[in-house]
């Protein structure tokens, strides 16, 4: 085949996850034609999420294509991921330098940063491009999203009141105000913004909105302004607050909508303790930031960085099959399609990842209440578990219970006790959580299947 052709197959293996034929063929077209950019990027990118050495490659794909910023961002992450988070952020810096309204490259900083443990300020970038001249609006409130997905609120209010000067009379700024203070609490303030900026209808300003709403008890509020986003593209991340606002209100369509009983199910795997024994070892070893990424749900442990499904090791793939096998048996036992139901309206025939990933809990660790508002199907693998956690419910996987800083009074429709070799399956729109535990590790895999 000619490098056209084995582009194409090496594309069609990638979207069916056949990742190793698509790196088969990914190779060849690099043979074919050495010094094309599509062909070079997209190799890059297929060595870098199976777990190959990858920075190399973006480093020579940027090289064909140096307008492509993407390029170098990859790259840093590559290193990142090869042990070299030095470099990865002198990387970021000298483009940074040239380009100091790249967004994404601040963004991807300041996450190696963070990953990486480092203790000083993360975001300096941010800081020193929005203090230069002619920074754009658009850069500051990238910085402000930052800030606040850290919860560092008071960071949040110095960005917000320098873009404010500098940027007077703007609707995203005062979108910006009400976040602030919906999300801590100053009732006087959001209202005071929220009267400014009730004609926005933009799906993030909206989500904030019905969380301000669930916090004042507004349920009715919250429900009309969750509904209008239904069978829109946002509207995955609008279902688990429904969820919430109609078990407040003892709507039956609450059960509709999570199960009767809930959409949960408990799998022990027939796996022996020498395959999760060996299946530990492979993911330890996997583990190499230092932090949690501050947008995802890990408190007090660490997360994998790239499609965990993906890795070549036997051991990963073996589990990966033993996995598959069982949410297959999952979908198939739902019941029938509704085309009004974000679990049960889906074409059930494929079932493709849309994330999987390990993560390493230490003592006092747990997940914080979340969703997963890409995902069709969610769920949990132990592997590893502490010998000692505490009193039970303590390390406890929780389905339902609601994130505390909306101060709702709902429990959870279940708890489930870890084993390693359980499988704990249940839809990407509900909401879960992990209680803490006293001491030891707790390992995990944990995976979306991709809405269809």
């Amino acid at each position: 085949m000619d490098a056209a052709a084995l582009f194409r197959t090496a594309c069609q293996a990638r979207q069916t996850q056949d990742i190793e034929s698509a790196i088969e063929a990914i190779d060849e077209a690099q043979c074919a034609a050495p010094n094309h950019p599509q062909i070079a990027a997209v190799r890059a990118l297929l060595h870098y999420e199976s777990w190959r050495p990858a920075s190399a490659l973006f480093a020579r794909a940027a090289a064909l294509d140096p307008q492509d910023l993407e390029l170098s961002r990859n790259q840093a992450l590559a290193l990142q991921s090869e042990g070299d988070g030095l470099g990865a952020q002198a990387l970021l810096e000298n483009e940074l330098h040239r380009r100091p309204d790249w967004i994404s490259g601040h963004a991807t900083l300041s996450r190696i940063r963070q990953t990486s443990g480092e203790p000083g300020l993360y975001d300096r970038s941010f800081a020193e491009a929005c203090a230069g001249p002619g920074a754009p609006l658009a850069l500051h409130l990238a910085w402000f999203h930052n800030a606040a997905i850290a919860k560092e609120w008071a960071k949040v209010r110095s960005i917000l009141e320098s873009a404010e000067r500098i940027f007077p009379d703007q609707p995203a700024l005062r979108a910006a105000r009400f976040y602030n203070a919906a999300e801590t609490g100053d009732d006087t303030s959001a209202e005071a913004a929220l009267a400014e900026i009730t004609f926005m209808t933009d799906p993030g300003f909206d989500l904030c909105r019905v969380r301000f709403h669930l916090r004042r008890g507004q349920w009715a509020e919250a429900e009309r302004c969750a509904r209008r986003h239904i069978g829109t593209p946002a509207g995955a991340m609008f279902w688990p607050y429904l969820s919430l606002i109609w078990r407040l209100t003892g709507n039956a369509l609450a059960q509709w909508l999570d199960g009767t009983p809930a959409y949960l199910s408990v799998i022990d795997l027939d796996v022996s303790s020498r395959q999760i024994s060996d299946l530990a070892d492979v993911l330890r070893r996997l583990h190499i930031l230092q932090a949690p990424y501050p947008e995802q749900s890990v408190r007090g442990g660490t997360q994998t960085d790239r499609p965990l499904f993906f890795h070549p090791d036997p051991v990963i793939q073996t589990a990966r099959r033993t996995i598959m096998d069982a949410v297959r048996g999952y979908v198939d036992a739902l019941p029938p399609q509704d085309p009004h139901h974000p679990l049960l309206s889906p074409d059930r025939a494929a079932l493709l990842l849309d994330g999987s990933w390990s993560v390493r809990l230490n003592g006092k660790g747990f997940h914080a209440s979340h969703t997963h508002v890409n995902g069709w199907i969610s769920s949990a693998f132990y592997v590893a578990l502490p010998g000692q956690p505490g009193p039970p419910p303590s390390g406890h996987f929780a389905l339902g219970t609601p994130p505390p800083e909306l101060g709702l009074n709902l429990p959870a429709y279940c708890t489930v006790e870890p084993k390693p070799g359980r499988l704990v399956l249940f839809p990407s729109t509900m909401w879960h959580s992990t209680i803490p535990f006293e001491a030891g590790e707790r390992l995990t895999i944990a995976f979306d299947i991709k809405r269809p």
